[in-house]
């Protein structure tokens, strides 16, 4: 399929899927948020600004046209607390070239929160703060109590397929979803795409659509929720400095979203919002590494450590009022002859 004509296509599809009546379902905003706290701490010490730059396992997340770049199978992990430690993020992926154009990666995320207080009145039949006399004769304040705990948790996982097709690279993720609350869960199926380009003069272009068909959520309480494709565009340009061997690296990312999103954003345009990424790596001798960005406004800080088949990494995020969040990675690579993309 000619390029032109894969626009059109792509186009036609996510028009089609915002044309869906809320009568039918309804769009959940934020239903997909929990798919969107980025992994890999290098990326997320440039402030998420990645799409252009995944050219390792994470791009399995980031932009699934960058496994092509793989020379070598990869493995990776994560783990991070967020909000002073009430939500628990893990990641992990693994990745591998296949044959001399192809590549395919698997990718599992969860955010949980664990230990929910559910509370209910001491008598169900009296109102709160009323007084009665208990069965042992007592005076009792009709007050709420810790009755049981549940965990929310949220698994979303990607197997992507990528393809080299010069001058562009080619990906796409097939992810399942699935929530659970309680008792209460909910299944859904979706697609990412994404594309990625390096220009002759050193200039990365990258865009990925996530959700490109709209992933439908279905609760076994018969509720259906919509989340609507975002479309996230990156440009990124390493510079050799010739001192110290140090390399720079600025990037940019572009997010659009179609939830309707105002206050939230950096920008909105009716039911279109906009939000911004920026980021800015120093790389000494390929050995060591630092980071610094804005996630949506908010100042992100990493640093990393590059040994011979290991690469680990830290991201600092700041926040005034939800706590600071502290990211820790690790990559594998697995750099045997054997195991080389065939040329």
């Amino acid at each position: 399929m000619r390029t032109p004509r894969l626009y059109a296509f792509l186009a036609c599809l996510i028009a089609t899927s915002l044309q869906l009546r809320a009568g039918e379902v309804e769009v959940g905003k934020y239903a997909g948020e929990f798919m969107a706290l980025g992994v890999g701490a290098r990326p997320l010490g440039l402030g998420g600004a990645y799409v252009a730059l995944a050219s390792d396992v994470w791009a399995g997340y980031w932009n699934p046209a960058g496994l092509s770049a793989l020379l070598y199978p990869e493995i990776s992990y994560m783990h991070s607390e967020q909000f002073a430690g009430v939500v628990n993020f893990d990641y992990a992926g693994f990745a591998l070239p296949c044959g001399p154009r192809h590549s395919m990666g698997l990718t599992v995320t969860r955010v949980g929160v664990d230990d929910i207080p559910v509370t209910a009145l001491r008598n169900a039949d009296l109102k709160l703060g009323e007084v009665y006399q208990d069965e042992t004769g007592r005076l009792q304040r009709n007050v709420p109590y810790v009755a049981r705990t549940i965990s929310d948790a949220e698994w979303a996982i990607y197997l992507t397929m990528a393809k080299e097709a010069a001058p562009w690279a080619w990906g796409v993720s097939t992810k399942l979803v699935y929530k659970s609350i309680g008792e209460h869960s909910a299944w859904g199926l979706g697609f990412d795409l994404g594309m990625r380009r390096v220009c002759a003069n050193g200039l990365l272009l990258g865009a990925a659509v996530q959700d490109l068909t709209t992933t439908l959520l279905s609760w076994d309480t018969g509720r259906r929720e919509l989340i609507v494709p975002t479309v996230k565009l990156g440009a990124a340009r390493p510079w050799q400095v010739p001192f110290w061997g140090l390399r720079l690296t600025p990037a940019a990312d572009a997010e659009v979203r179609f939830e309707g999103r105002r206050f939230s954003a950096q920008a909105h345009l009716g039911p279109a919002s906009f939000d911004m990424h920026l980021g800015l790596e120093a790389e000494i001798r390929g050995a060591f590494a630092l980071r610094v960005g804005s996630d949506v406004g908010h100042l992100t800080l990493g640093a990393g450590i590059h040994l011979p088949r290991l690469d680990v990494d830290y991201a600092f995020l700041g926040r005034q009022y939800l706590g600071h969040t502290h990211r820790i990675s690790l990559r594998l690579r697995l750099e045997e002859a054997r195991f080389r993309r065939p040329d």
